[in-house]
């Protein structure tokens, strides 16, 4: 997600219309098509690679999109960030989003996992990482640049990462996955421009 700079709110704009378009895209296919054309070869190729020590590094990935860790880890992010701590409701709110609307979406669209009769569209926990690492991609655009690149390409990789763990753990079909991310990404998106939005107001109203 690019950073909201100067005011600007096109970089958000631009990344939940792409996000938004592909999470409604894929909950089309998966509501009319049940399983897109793509998962299963997908998925095979993948469980393929999961010999015991991809399997025990995947299970500890997994816990990237936990809430036992992503919890204390949105109050991290409060606290580190100045725009967060001003407008801490915000970034909040994006997690507690980003923890219902998967619940929510699963009902909607109604798809089972791929080897249990439980429901899997999206993936929560890939919901909730893309989400975390979407806010830090925003919020990182005060630190230096070094640590900012580096910092983004973290939060990129632990999102991809978490998103490979669902399915190589036998919990997700990969179109899952790819909606979860897709969902939390748009609602980082949301949340920087309304982030954005009230930093827009709140010196307007300085200025008047």
């Amino acid at each position: 997600m690019e950073p909201i700079a100067g005011g600007s709110q096109g970089g958000a704009r631009r990344t939940l219309v792409v996000t938004g378009a592909c999470f409604v895209a894929l909950a089309l296919v998966v509501t009319l098509a049940g399983t897109p054309p793509g998962d299963v070869p997908v998925r095979e190729a993948l469980l393929a690679l999961a010999a015991p020590p991809v399997l025990a590094a995947m299970h500890a990935i997994n816990h990237a999109g936990s809430w036992p860790l992503l919890l204390p880890a949105t109050l991290v992010l409060v606290v580190a960030f100045a725009a967060a701590r001003r407008r801490w409701y915000v970034w909040v709110a994006l997690m507690v989003a980003a923890s219902l609307a998967p619940d929510a979406l699963k009902w909607l669209v109604g798809r089972p996992r791929p080897e249990a009769l439980s429901l899997g569209f999206p993936s929560g926990h890939a919901t909730a990482a893309a989400a975390f690492s979407g806010a830090l991609i925003y919020l990182a655009a005060a630190l230096p640049p070094g640590a900012r690149r580096l910092t983004r390409t973290l939060a990129v990789t632990v999102v991809a990462l978490v998103a490979l763990a669902r399915v190589m753990l036998r919990a997700h079909w990969p179109s899952d996955a790819l909606a979860g991310v897709a969902l939390g990404l748009a609602l980082a998106s949301v949340a920087a421009l309304l982030s954005s939005s009230s930093a827009d107001l709140a010196r307007a109203r300085r200025g008047s």
